[in-house]
């Protein structure tokens, strides 16, 4: 058996991954020590969902206001959407 390629080059690069390589792969749960085990787990069923999905259609307006906010932007329409319900 010839000797692989490194994955890693002199400069700290990563080649590109061929078929051949992916052979002598191992899933993640067998090289992982114990501990590190559970981080790789799926995020169980919410035990009490407080939340439903749903499809809503809105301007372009709103919608580029609640975006340029940043990440979280859909709960602060939740939010917004809250304070005029109780306020109502």
């Amino acid at each position: 058996m010839k000797p692989r390629k490194p994955l890693i080059d002199e400069d700290g690069e990563v080649r590109e991954i061929t078929a051949e390589d992916m052979k002598h792969f191992r899933p993640a749960h067998e090289v992982l020590p114990d501990g590190m085990k559970t981080v790789l787990g799926v995020r169980g069923a919410q035990k009490s969902p407080t939340k439903e999905r749903i499809t809503i259609r809105l301007s372009p307006e709103v919608l580029a206001h609640f975006r340029s906010t940043g990440k979280g932007w859909q709960g602060r329409i939740d939010s917004v959407l809250e304070e005029w319900v109780r306020s109502h």
